[in-house]
């Protein structure tokens, strides 16, 4: 592809100065209207330049033109730190982040394919129903009325939300946040209905009917007024009716204890009303054209050629293709958006911007081959240029080879991580990056080899019937003692094989990138149990009680409880975090600070990276940590060298999450390890690292099973199983299971094409 050099002027996005995280006053030209490739190692700086100070400014620009008023609804948010950015679009980040915690969202309704099908419906559909509204099921007119368009119904177990032995002064309701003289607990006792020292065992029917299933009812008493509803009409408002993702921890644990959920028997999942459920195009009903395969919804909407839609349908059809271009031709309009992966999140925010009539935006990607074959990425770099000759500046952060290729400006960040990066290495075009000497032009080309003598398994686990989602009654072994690599193109039921018949055996260690529970006190010294030793070297050097020296108990600021930050509530307005004025965010008491280990104060010390802390905990026999060093070996061992301790793990991408994980499971011996794409968000460089990682976890005596794309992990496996041949009911059946050199040799998967490629190139 012709190259295209940066022009002068406008032309540029032009950044003057950058120091957001730990950017050293970095300073470069930008493109626009073309494709930029942000890259280099983890933690070198590629997010804190592109989506810390380039989009941050832009969104941050763009609410300013809002009133003030309006402006008091929205986060603040600070200016980053840098010069100056001149030139800048407005930015519209297309992330990996879920796509919301909403009942409601669907595939069909993020993309507004759904809303296409409705408008077809409402104007060929027979019987005719009228509007679009009659078909949706987020419109009273169109929706369920048991279940109000959600598609399953919530049924209560009575005795996980009351203690029937004892009266409501007693605390006779055990639900969160209904204890007595709370809020909740003073609407039953001050609503006149209920004897507040009867036990609950001995009230009339009328009674329990009351207290646990009377509707909403506005009841007049001597004082004020009260909207007064049963228990468990109070339970279904305020919990069922939410998605679980966005509960607090406690919550979901009481959900989980108190309420079963099934399908709707009313519609059968639907979400629609009879009547919506009636009408048919060319003899299927919308309901059953959202559950197709969007692969067969596209091939069905080819068909409909009828002029009075012709501009809807093209516009439908183009939106379909896309989805499937995109390697998402697999799931169906009615999939629950809560439900996706961070990759097919991205994926279909992709496809919807895509159909969008705006131009001349920078859109901002983290990472988009995430969860992609790499028969997907050549589609995925597609749809990337689609998205610039519109006419739009495309920034990528992205580390796969086959992106960096297409782009018409790289830009590098190093040489290191965390204070060894945050500077420019390399701006200019791929071929000037191939032949640099940055680390990432180094590793271009670099291939990992075939295996010359794969490990002999030392037994198998079988699996047979497998048939969780489009698994086709799959039998397959798992060898035991050596490392297994799981591929196969996105939705070829990879993770349902894996996850879905050998996560719950015995001995099995799963090893995966969802978030990990905890509070934003969290961090890596915490959640790894580095903090302990560090806590009681503390206090060793010192003469005082560990205790001062957690943030979570007696040293704590008390004006910020630890965190380093107030929160400010503002009620129905977003809340606002500003740095704590007492402590200026060291999160300790001044008397804690003044404790020293080696002339650093705790604060200190869990502001240093993981590489930092581990030389200061291992230097000399004196100042040597042996507890600490253990934990941070492991860290560094799984590439976290650049994190801070003290970083809160709600900042972690689900690659760094994983790699916590298994830096803390990786001690344990004679198990199964389950690694589900372990490469996310690593270099080239980083690849070489990880895979001798695995190499000893095999040789310690365990098994590993990796779910991954990468061809470097594929040919460094001793064993490979290929799922296939295509995604949805197109896979689902094992198409491959041998070494990794059989597959190079004899097999014609689309796996054994781009491994063949990758080896011989």
């Amino acid at each position: 592809m012709q190259n295209r050099h940066p022009a002068d002027g406008h032309d540029t996005i032009q950044v003057r100065g950058a120091r957001e995280n730990n950017l050293a006053d970095v300073s470069l030209d930008i493109p626009k209207r073309r494709l930029t490739v942000f890259t280099g190692v983890s933690g070198s700086g590629k997010s804190s330049l592109v989506f810390g100070t380039i989009a941050a400014e832009s969104q941050r620009l763009i609410n300013e033109t809002y009133t003030a008023f309006v402006q008091s609804f929205m986060p603040a948010q600070s200016r980053p730190d840098v010069d100056a950015l001149h030139n800048l679009s407005a930015a519209i980040i297309v992330d990996q982040e879920r796509m919301g915690a909403n009942a409601r969202s669907t595939v069909g309704t993020a993309t507004d394919a759904f809303t296409m099908l409705r408008i077809l419906f409402s104007r060929l559909g027979t019987p005719r129903l009228g509007g679009a509204g009659a078909f949706s099921f987020n419109n009273p007119e169109g929706m369920c009325p048991a279940c109000e368009g959600i598609g399953r119904v919530s049924a209560v177990d009575v005795d996980e939300l009351v203690d029937r032995d004892l009266s409501l002064n007693e605390g006779a309701i055990t639900v969160p946040n209904f204890a007595v003289d709370s809020w909740y607990w003073r609407a039953f006792v001050d609503s006149g209905l209920l004897d507040p020292d009867k036990k609950i065992r001995d009230y009339t029917e009328r009674e329990l009917d009351d207290f646990l299933h009377k509707p909403a009812t506005k009841l007049k008493l001597d004082t004020f007024n009260l909207t007064y509803e049963g228990l468990v009409v109070k339970v279904q408002r305020l919990y069922l009716s939410k998605e679980r993702e966005s509960m607090q921890s406690h919550i979901r644990a009481f959900v989980d204890r108190a309420a079963t959920f099934a399908v709707c028997p009313d519609c059968a999942g639907s979400r629609l009303n009879a009547a919506a459920r009636s009408a048919t195009v060319e003899g299927h009903t919308i309901a059953e054209c959202a559950s197709m395969q969007i692969s067969d919804l596209a091939a069905f909407a080819a068909k409909l050629t009828d002029p009075e839609v012709a501009p809807l349908m093209a516009v439908l059809r183009g939106t379909l293709d896309s989805l499937v271009e995109i390697g998402l031709g697999y799931l169906s309009l009615d999939r629950e958006s809560a439900t996706l992966s961070g990759g097919e999140s991205q994926r279909v925010k992709m496809v919807r911007h895509l159909g969008s009539s705006l131009t001349d935006v920078t859109y901002v990607f983290d990472e988009p081959t995430v969860g992609l074959h790499p028969h997907d990425i050549a589609r995925m770099n597609d749809l990337l240029v689609r998205l610039r000759d519109k006419g739009n500046t495309v920034l990528v952060v992205e580390h796969k080879p086959e992106v960096i290729r297409i782009a018409d400006h790289v830009v590098d960040l190093g040489p290191g991580a965390g204070t060894r990066g945050g500077r420019l290495c390399y701006s200019g075009d791929y071929a000037g990056l191939a032949g640099s000497d940055t680390l990432t032009g180094r590793h271009l080309g670099h291939r990992a080899r075939l295996r010359p003598e794969p490990r002999t398994p030392q037994g198998v686990v079988e699996i047979r019937g497998a048939d969780t989602h489009n698994l086709d009654n799959v039998d397959v072994d798992i060898p035991l003692g050596v490392l297994t690599v799981v591929t196969g193109v996105a939705g070829s039921g990879k993770s349902s094989l894996i996850h879905g018949s050998l996560s719950k055996r015995d001995n099995v260690i799963v090893v995966d990138q969802s978030a990990i529970r905890g509070s934003r006190r969290s961090n890596p010294a915490t959640y790894t149990g580095l903090l302990d030793p560090i806590r009681t070297a503390f206090a060793k050097a010192n003469g005082v009680k560990a205790a001062l020296f957690s943030a979570n108990s007696e040293g704590a600021c008390p004006t910020c409880k630890g965190i380093g930050l107030v929160y400010t509530d503002l009620a129905m307005m977003a809340g606002v975090a500003s740095v704590c004025e007492e402590c200026e965010g060291k999160r300790f008491t001044a008397a804690v600070l003044a404790h020293t280990l080696r002339g650093k104060n705790i604060s200190e010390v869990l502001a240093m990276s993981v590489d930092e802390a581990h030389g200061f905990f291992t230097a000399g026999k004196a100042g040597a940590v042996p507890a600490a060093r253990r934990i941070l070996d492991r860290l560094v061992d799984v590439g976290l060298g650049y994190l801070s301790l003290g970083q809160p793990l709600n900042t972690l991408s689900g690659g760094e999450r994983q790699r916590l994980k298994l830096a803390i499971r990786m001690a344990e011996t004679g198990g199964t390890y389950v690694l589900d794409e372990p490469t996310t968000g690593l270099h080239l460089a980083d690849v070489d690292q990880l895979l001798g990682l695995l190499d000893r976890i095999v040789d310690a005596g365990n098994t590993v099973v990796v779910i991954e794309h990468h061809q470097a992990v594929m040919a460094h496996a001793d064993w490979l199983i290929d799922l296939g041949p295509g995604a949805g009911h197109d896979g689902g059946r094992v198409v491959f299971t041998g070494t990794p050199a059989a597959l190079v040799a004899d097999a014609n998967t689309l796996t054994a094409q781009h491994l063949r490629d990758y080896v011989t190139s």
